[in-house]
């Protein structure tokens, strides 16, 4: 009962109120009008005043607003830098597809013992010293020549990125 004749003489005026403080922004006005009766409820206390009564209001509608905004605008930041990520992410997600399809095509034109070799160590995970056994070589012979044929891919993958 008491409620409803406070918002019967309250909001329109705190509503009116609200939609100067949020320059015209109806639904942010409205907002923080929701927010200012919750924090009415939750804080009510005796005035002797009417005049008291409505600089607490004011006060606590004008924080209202003020919350409203700061969290709109974090909220549109993040959903700024969300789609930021997104068409970064999506553009690394290319870029990456066309270098693996550059690396396999010219992996493609490797020799077949070195295109097992790289299959070996990369694909199958084998360790040096596994291959090494296997191939009666050294681990060192390996290692070399795994180099030479990375550094041969490296030179071939970035002769395709030029063109």
């Amino acid at each position: 009962m008491a409620y409803r004749a406070f918002h019967e003489a309250y909001f329109d005026r705190l509503l009116r109120y609200l939609l100067v403080v949020t320059r015209g922004d109806e639904e942010a006005a409205r907002e923080a009008l929701q927010l200012t009766l919750l924090r009415v409820v939750r804080h009510i206390k005796p005035f002797r005043a009417e005049a008291t009564f409505w600089s607490w209001l004011t006060v606590l509608a004008r924080s209202a607003a003020s919350d409203e905004s700061r969290k709109r605008r974090r909220y549109f930041a993040f959903l700024d830098r969300f789609t930021r990520q997104a068409e970064v992410d999506a553009t690394e997600g290319n870029a990456d597809d066309t270098l693996r399809e550059m690396l396999n095509r010219n992996m493609k034109l490797l020799a077949a013992d070195d295109q097992d070799l790289m299959d070996r160590k990369y694909s199958a995970g084998e360790s040096v010293r596994d291959i090494a056994l296997s191939l009666d070589m050294t681990e060192k012979a390996v290692e070399s020549r795994l180099a030479r044929i990375r550094q041969k891919l490296r030179e071939a993958v970035l002769a395709d990125l030029e063109e």
